[in-house]
C-alpha cells in the first residue's frame, strides 16, 4: 500500500549567483516522503544534499538564492508550498510541522545559555504556558532522548555535555513540538562509532514514537543500509538514482551508485588490498558539462551508441517499479557494469 506523502518536492532548483557565475546547487529535484518512512539522501560533499534540505526548511536567504519549484507539506489544514509561501508562514511551520537536526552539535547550541533555556525557547514558540511548564517539557524531552538525571542536567550548559550528549539535546530540541517531518543532516558527524550507533538507534525510536517522516542525509552507506526504506543518490546537484534500499544495494542502476557501493571496505578482504575509489573529481556546478555530469568519471561511456553521454543529459527514467536511474546505459550493460565494478 502506497502511503500518502507528507512532503512532496517537485522540480526544485536552487542556484546561487557568484562573481564567477551561477552555481546550480540543486537541479530539478523531485521526491516524496510519508509519515513513518525513512528516505536517505546520499552523495559526496557538494552534491546538493544539504542545499536541498535547507530549501525545504525555508532556510536559504531568498535575496541571495534563486529558488524555483515546489515543496508541499500536506498538513491537516491543507497543503502548503514552503517555496512560494511568505517567510512568516514558513517560520511558523519550522520547528512545528517540520524540524531539522544539523551537522555539528558542537556549534549548534548557544554556549552562554543553559540547555534548559534553549529547549524552553523552542517550546515557547508554539505553546502557551509559563516557564515552569516549558521546563517540565524540556526535562521530559531530555529524559526521552536518554539524558541521565535530566532534572539536574537541564540547568547545565553545552560545554558540560559530551558530543554524543549534545547531539541528543539537539534531537530533543528538534522534537519538542512533535513535528511531522524531521530532516537529519549528517547527525553522526564527528561522533565515535559506538556513539553514532546509539544516536541512529535513538532517531529511529523517536521516529516511531512521533510517527514522523524522516529524511536522513549522509555519506555513510552503512548507515543507509541499516535505517533507510528508500534512497536518493545525488551527484552534481541532481538525483541520479532513486529506489528502495534493497534496489540500490543489490541492483544499482547507475555507475556512480555502483562505484559508491564498491568503495565500501568489505569484511574478509585482504588487508593489503587497496580501497577502490571513483576516479576524477565532480564537475564545477558553475560550468556543468553538456550531456551526462558523470561522463568524465564513468568507465562505460563507450558502450552507449552515438556519443549520447557527451551530447544529451539523461533523464530520470523508471527502470523497474519505483526504481529510477539517470543513465543512458541499457539494463543489459548495467548488469555487466555491476559485475565489472563491484562483483554484484
Amino acid at each position: 500500500m502506497t502511503l500518502k506523502p507528507f512532503l512532496e518536492v517537485k522540480n526544485l532548483n536552487v542556484a546561487f549567483p557568484t562573481e564567477d557565475g551561477l552555481v546550480q546547487a540543486s537541479n530539478d529535484i523531485s521526491f516524496t516522503v510519508a509519515r513513518g518512512e525513512t528516505l536517505a539522501v546520499v552523495g559526496e560533499s557538494g552534491s546538493g544534499k544539504s542545499v536541498t534540505s535547507l530549501a525545504v526548511m525555508g532556510l536559504h536567504d531568498r535575496k541571495r538564492a534563486q529558488i524555483t519549484g515546489q515543496a508541499f507539506l500536506n498538513l491537516d489544514s491543507g497543503p502548503v508550498d514552503v517555496i512560494s509561501a511568505d517567510d512568516e508562514v514558513v517560520r511558523k511551520l519550522r520547528g512545528k510541522a517540520m524540524s531539522m537536526i544539523f551537522q555539528d552539535p558542537m556549534s549548534a547550541l548557544h554556549p552562554y545559555y543553559s540547555i534548559g533555556n534553549q529547549l524552553i525557547e523552542a517550546w515557547a514558540l508554539y505553546n502557551e504556558g509559563d516557564k515552569a511548564a516549558g521546563k517540565k517539557r524540556a526535562i521530559e524531552m531530555l529524559d526521552l532522548v536518554g539524558i541521565p538525571d535530566a532534572a539536574k542536567r537541564v540547568d547545565e550548559f553545552p560545554h558540560q555535555f559530551s558530543g554524543g550528549m549534545r547531539q541528543r539535546v539537539m534531537i530533543a530540541m528538534a522534537l519538542i513540538n512533535n513535528p511531522s517531518l524531521l530532516i537529519a543532516d549528517e547527525p553522526t558527524t564527528a561522533l565515535d562509532v559506538t556513539v553514532q550507533s546509539q544516536i541512529l538507534q535513538l532517531i529511529r525510536e523517536m521516529q516511531k514514537e512521533f510517527n514522523m517522516a524522516l529524511i536522513l542525509i549522509t555519506h555513510d552507506l552503512g548507515v543507509v543500509a541499516e535505517v533507510a526504506d528508500r534512497v536518493n543518490v545525488m551527484y552534481a546537484g541532481k538525483i541520479v538514482e532513486s529506489g528502495s534500499a534493497e534496489d540500490i544495494y543489490y541492483r544499482p542502476d547507475h555507475p556512480y551508485s555502483i562505484g559508491l557501493l564498491n568503495s565500501i571496505p568489505k569484511i574478509g578482504e585482504l588487508e593489503s588490498k587497496r580501497l577502490v575509489a571513483i576516479p576524477g573529481q565532480p564537475p564545477s556546478l558553475i560550468n556543468l558539462p553538456k550531456g551526462c555530469s558523470f561522463r568524465a568519471r564513468c568507465s562505460f561511456t563507450d558502450r552507449v551508441a552515438g556519443n549520447l553521454c557527451a551530447t544529451t543529459a539523461p533523464t530520470l527514467e523508471n527502470k523497474t517499479t519505483e526504481h529510477f536511474s539517470r543513465c543512458h546505459l541499457t539494463e543489459a550493460e548495467l548488469v555487466k557494469a555491476r559485475t565489472e565494478i563491484g562483483g554484484r
